[in-house]
């Protein structure tokens, strides 16, 4: 049976929606943008802040199931705009180190919350 991660550190989702859900031995993290939980708003007005942002936040899920960033088989990353790319792929390199997660990367119209340039969503497999 599925189970939602409680992630009481991190900001309050906009929508009826868990930050994480763990089922059949994976971690399924919902679209994330780049929020300080300390803030509640943005990390920063740029792709590179943002994305740094999510992977902590992905950080902090995947802890509260005993995982971390190299327990993620796949990332999508869903861009308002393609050009912050380059960025949003220099922080992405600071966390992750080969053999990187399966990606795709995906230019999007917009997202619901405000300034955000990206999200982030990604699957995750536990350790047995």
């Amino acid at each position: 049976m599925p189970r939602s991660l409680v992630e009481s550190h991190l900001f309050q989702p906009i929508g009826p929606y868990s930050h994480a859900v763990v089922a059949g031995g994976q971690v399924f993290i919902s679209g994330t943008p780049g929020v300080d939980p300390n803030t509640g708003q943005l990390a920063g007005n740029d792709a590179y802040l943002q994305t740094q942002q999510v992977l902590k936040n992905f950080q902090s899920m995947l802890a509260a199931a005993d995982a971390t960033l190299d327990d993620i088989v796949h990332v999508q990353v869903n861009l308002v705009n393609v050009a912050d790319f380059p960025e949003m792929n220099r922080a992405y390199a600071e966390f992750f180190a080969e053999p990187y997660p399966a990606r795709t990367v995906i230019g999007i119209a917009s997202l619901p919350k405000a300034g955000a340039l990206l999200t982030m969503n990604a699957i995750a497999v536990l350790k047995t």
